[in-house]
């Protein structure tokens, strides 16, 4: 993974630097569809064909984008071409995901995957949030993602830092409490 990684900021880092700040935020959208696009199976499959070329699978890319509705910007598409002419295309989920940190990291937004074991939507997950971003210090980004496992309660993971408020590990410090 770390490979990946190293492949990947160089090209994050040259598209935030061609794009400058206010219009990286909208960049960011089209960064993330075209990763979702790069990590089907079908579409590697054929990308990695010895009789495939560069452009072949760039027109497959932009129609499919075309067809969803995703307008590609000049600067996003010349990227891309550089990934498939190098060969690369396995690392564009990983340069998207760089590209969405430094967004991040010049805007003061921090990503905070919430794990709940039932949904949470419209105003309780806006109160959520809200409550969250006091106690992070600084604006999120929530995405929820359901976790049955927990029980009950959430378990919120923003950056290096986990709070767990969850049933399952109110259970795991009660158990350590009457073992010990």
């Amino acid at each position: 993974m770390a490979e990946l990684a190293t492949i990947a900021r160089p090209y994050a880092e040259a598209l935030y630097k061609s794009v400058g700040g206010s219009d990286a935020l909208a960049l960011n959208a089209q960064m993330g569809s075209l990763a979702r696009l790069a990590a089907d199976e079908q579409l590697r499959q054929f990308a990695d064909n010895p009789k495939v070329t560069a452009t072949q699978v760039f027109d497959l890319i932009a129609g499919i984008a075309v067809g969803k509705g995703l307008h590609i910007d000049l600067k996003v598409a010349n990227l891309l071409q550089a990934v498939l002419d190098n060969g690369r295309l396995a690392a564009l989920p990983e340069i998207a995901a760089q590209f969405q940190a430094l967004v991040n990291t010049s805007t003061g937004v921090s990503d905070a995957l919430i794990q709940s074991a039932f949904a949470i939507e419209g105003e309780s997950l806006a109160d959520l949030v809200l409550t969250l971003e006091k106690r992070f210090g600084r604006k999120l980004n929530a995405k929820v993602e359901l976790a049955p496992e927990l029980i009950g309660g959430v378990r919120v993971v923003v950056g290096d830092e986990v709070l767990d408020t969850s049933v399952k590990a109110r259970l795991e410090q009660m158990k350590i409490a009457l073992t010990a």
